[in-house]
């Protein structure tokens, strides 16, 4: 890579809070941010507002759960921009309720969406790092797919199935320059998160040792580090990032 060509970071699921403070770490870090999301209304006044702030990215919308879609985004992505370095996958739903009323709709949409994407999007990106002997996969899963929920066996199974991705493909890909790594997050402070009445969140953060919900920043800190060149001993591995609710 010419020393003046910017690394390219493709972050799923950019516009929530989460993806949101990825994509602003990683610009902030030189990186050059591909923004995707699913909804056009969304994604336009989102990258306007992000350009106010000065962060200039780029947007694909793709539904990341349908493999030829996405396969047509990253074709596209790879003739107008460039080969992708770094791939965030960070998409992802709820659709939660006991598993004795849970629908075959809400396991297979969240199946898809939260594991299916990730297989998807990596799947479309993996020979292009190999070939060019470099690339960094970051899977973004969750605090209860390590401890289990009640109502949420459609969402710990797939942020489940997330980290077991991870582990085997990080021994695949290990000798290419290609490391694969897990973030499993616990209550972070997005929006959705603050709109749950005061009493419920309140009971959340009694549970949480450090005594605060974490911050999108915090994340997205560790996220920029496993994306830098200098993390390339790590891979396979699990980093939980939940204030010490739940410790292995």
């Amino acid at each position: 890579m010419d020393k003046n060509q910017k690394y390219v970071a493709l972050v799923t699921g950019a516009t929530g809070g989460l993806g949101t403070a990825i994509c602003k770490k990683l610009y902030d870090d030189g990186f050059r941010v591909i923004a995707n999301s699913r909804n056009p209304e969304k994604a336009a006044h989102w990258l306007q507002t992000m350009q106010e702030e000065g962060y200039n990215f780029e947007s694909y919308l793709c539904e990341v759960s349908e493999y030829e879609e996405v396969g047509r985004m990253i074709d596209q992505i790879e003739q107008e921009i460039g080969g992708i370095d770094v791939l965030v996958n960070n998409a992802g739903i709820s659709r939660d309720g006991q598993f004795r009323k849970m629908s075959k709709d809400n396991w297979d949409m969240v199946l898809k969406t939260n594991l299916y994407s990730v297989f998807n999007c990596t799947r479309h990106v993996i020979n292009q790092m190999i070939e060019r002997n470099y690339g960094r996969i970051i899977n973004i899963s969750s605090v209860n797919a390590q401890r289990g929920q009640f109502g949420q066996v459609n969402y710990a199974a797939a942020k489940a199935g997330m980290h077991g991705f991870t582990k085997t493909l990080a021994v695949e890909v290990a000798r290419k320059g290609i490391t694969v790594n897990t973030i499993s997050p616990g209550y972070i402070a997005t929006d959705i998160i603050m709109a749950i009445p005061t009493e419920v969140r309140n009971k959340i953060v009694a549970e949480i040792p450090i005594g605060r919900l974490g911050g999108t920043e915090e994340i997205a800190y560790l996220v920029s580090f496993l994306a830098s060149k200098q993390a390339s001993f790590i891979t396979g591995a699990n980093y939980a990032i939940n204030g010490g609710q739940h410790m292995s």
